[in-house]
């Protein structure tokens, strides 16, 4: 499989374009939570992509879910938030959205990206700490900052051999 955006062990830097999400929210433990966000949003994205969008002639693929997590890492796990979305097409209205799941209401929002410092990490998501903080060292190192929280992008599914999940951080140069 190609790994989006040529993202690799080491870390780089990378222009992402922004992306339409449908998104849900959640509040605590991910792995707790996830149990409950990813059948109501895989199972509104496939809806769309089969029931919406292809009988009207409009095809895309559907990418590995991603979740942003706007909070310090050192918040305890319980009050997490999270920000967990798949990409969708540009053109896709609020109203589009199938809500497969009750009480899980997928959204859509538009998540800017711009400059990104990225990593891949293999593993499970209990041993990222020094994934990050490489990919941390690494923006402080070249002359930027963190502009706003982490993201992963999940390559593979939880139970999987070998877990493959991409970091990612929002940068900007630091001030002079």
């Amino acid at each position: 499989m190609a790994l989006p955006f040529g993202v690799r062990q080491k870390p780089a830097l990378v222009e992402m374009p922004a992306q339409t999400m449908a998104v849900v929210r959640s509040v605590g433990d991910p792995n707790l939570v996830g149990a409950q966000v990813f059948p109501a949003l895989f199972g509104c994205v496939f809806t769309l992509k089969f029931k919406v969008l292809r009988p009207r002639g409009i095809e895309f693929k559907v990418g590995p879910p991603r979740a942003r997590w706007p909070l310090p890492l050192e918040t305890p796990r319980d009050e997490w938030v999270g920000l967990w979305g798949i990409p969708v097409p540009d053109d896709i209205g609020i109203d589009e959205l199938p809500q497969t799941v009750p009480d899980v209401a997928v959204g859509l929002e538009t998540w800017e990206y711009g400059t990104m410092a990225h990593i891949l990490h293999i593993g499970p998501y209990a041993d990222e700490v020094p994934t990050v903080a490489r990919l941390r060292e690494f923006i402080a190192a070249g002359g930027y900052e963190i502009a706003r929280g982490h993201e992963e992008e999940y390559l593979s599914r939880p139970e999987a051999k070998q877990m493959r999940t991409i970091i990612r951080y929002p940068v900007r140069p630091l001030p002079a």
